[in-house]
């Protein structure tokens, strides 16, 4: 994966929220239409990673960075918690994209509570 400048990291971040804005206005939903929490756009499933995601969440060019990482996480946890985005997005998704978006989601929210963990257990890190 390439360097991103402090200015690509929060123009992405910025575009990540208007677009999670947006989402429940839209009619149809695609797996490419969802700001999935990492620096590069996953293309697959496989693409996410707990790496990719701790990147993302753990930037220090957050525009909340001043929140509390863990505060930060149960954020992004509520976003794409099965509950929620399956009653709300999934069923907006369209046919040949739900199960791929459907397992997509998963593993963001299982990589998020994995982060969660280890944030709540500072002895793991040292």
């Amino acid at each position: 994966m390439s360097q991103h400048s402090a200015d690509d990291v929060v123009q992405l971040i910025e575009y990540h929220e208007r677009v999670w804005a947006r989402l429940p206005t839209l009619e149809e939903l695609h797996w490419h239409d969802f700001p999935w929490p990492m620096l590069k756009k996953p293309s697959s499933a496989e693409d996410i990673t707990y790496t990719s995601i701790s990147a993302y969440i753990n930037s220090k060019y957050q525009p909340d960075k001043d929140k509390p990482l863990k505060d930060r996480i149960k954020d992004h946890i509520r976003r794409w918690h099965p509950d929620r985005f399956e009653t709300k997005l999934l069923s907006k998704v369209v046919e040949e994209d739900r199960e791929k978006v459907k397992e997509g989601a998963g593993v963001v929210v299982r990589n998020l509570n994995e982060l969660l963990t280890r944030t709540n257990s500072p002895g793991l890190f040292g």
